[in-house]
């Protein structure tokens, strides 16, 4: 194990011998280590560095992710990059471009997305953006919570009988629904709190604090609207048991029991 993890290391330390800027060193290899790409966050970025990251990445692995951008430096950062096919994710004001011929390799990881109401929609769509990337079908299930809840069982039946291999639940008011969701569903459930709600705890803290006291066991809690979180940590758990589906004999193959 320990030379793998050398091995894999190797060309990150060549990486990281050479920034692009005297401010930008992007991490290559992370998807290749880790099975999570690298996502260029733009919100507190300037033009000139996110399209300084983009075109390293373009280059080298033929694709960069950039989160949180507003419309005109998207448009800037695209025209930057001519070669290069855009896809955008307008909810989440994310951003992905990648070079002719390449496409993320499909890897039989399922993921389901819900969001409690339409205003967290740009968090879940973060989920969504990453969870893409990272070659898993998503599967997105919007305005269910828990204010209404006959209008959940529906599509959440839908998502258990696909069946999805992880869920993320993006809530923000009291954070209620991925509480009531971890309690009715046999697959990992990830609570992504949103800064959405009224008053005190409104930005995101009450959500939070109820995730975290959750008495229903399978739930994990990522940070307050952290999409890229709760999107790679789920696609993480999706793609590890679509490699163990590919492990297992075909259906109908023998077992070699009698």
């Amino acid at each position: 194990m320990t030379q793998g993890i050398e091995e894999g290391l190797a060309p990150a330390r060549d990486d990281l011998a050479t920034p692009v800027t005297p401010h930008v060193r992007p991490d290559l290899t992370r998807e290749a280590r880790r099975g999570i790409p690298e996502v260029i966050l733009a919100e507190t970025k300037t033009a000139a560095q996110v399209i300084a990251s983009a075109r390293l990445f373009l280059g080298s692995v033929g694709r960069a992710l950039v989160s949180r951008i507003d419309p005109a430096l998207a448009a800037e950062v695209i025209a930057a990059v001519p070669d290069a096919m855009p896809r955008r994710y307008e909810a989440a004001r994310a951003l992905s471009l990648a070079m002719p011929g390449f496409a993320p390799v499909a890897t039989g990881g399922r993921v389901g997305v819900i969001t409690a109401g339409t205003s967290d929609l740009p968090y879940a769509e973060e989920a969504r953006f990453i969870a893409e990337a990272m070659g898993c079908e998503v599967s997105l299930v919007c305005d269910v919570g828990v204010a209404g809840v006959h209008r959940l069982f529906g599509p959440l039946d839908t998502l258990i009988t696909a069946p999805v291999d992880a869920i993320v639940v993006a809530a923000g008011m009291d954070g209620a629904l991925p509480s009531l969701v971890a309690g009715l569903v046999p697959c990992p459930v990830v609570g992504l709190p949103t800064p959405i709600g009224y008053g005190l705890g409104g930005q995101g803290q009450a959500a939070l604090l109820a995730m975290l006291q959750s008495c229903s066991p399978g739930l994990t809690v990522v940070n307050i609207g952290n999409g890229i979180g709760a999107g790679s940590f789920t696609a993480l758990i999706a793609n590890r048991l679509a490699e163990a589906r590919r492990g297992l004999p075909r259906p109908g193959a023998s077992s070699g029991l009698s």
